[in-house]
């Protein structure tokens, strides 16, 4: 019981974001995703025609 004691204590200590700053930070989340996922596309398209002009 003590430590669930000292968990509750703790989590009034922490500091929760607001609702902007949550929803601030997860579109840039979501926008860093789609980013990385554009350009992870790109590369893996240039690097298969790369390799198919080699092999070919």
């Amino acid at each position: 019981m003590k430590f669930l004691r000292s968990v509750k204590d703790e989590m009034k200590q922490v500091s929760w974001p607001s609702k902007k700053q949550l929803r601030k930070d997860t579109l840039v989340v979501i926008e860093t995703s789609i980013i990385f996922a554009a350009l992870f596309f790109v590369m893996d398209t240039v690097i298969q025609t790369v390799f198919g002009w080699i092999l070919k």
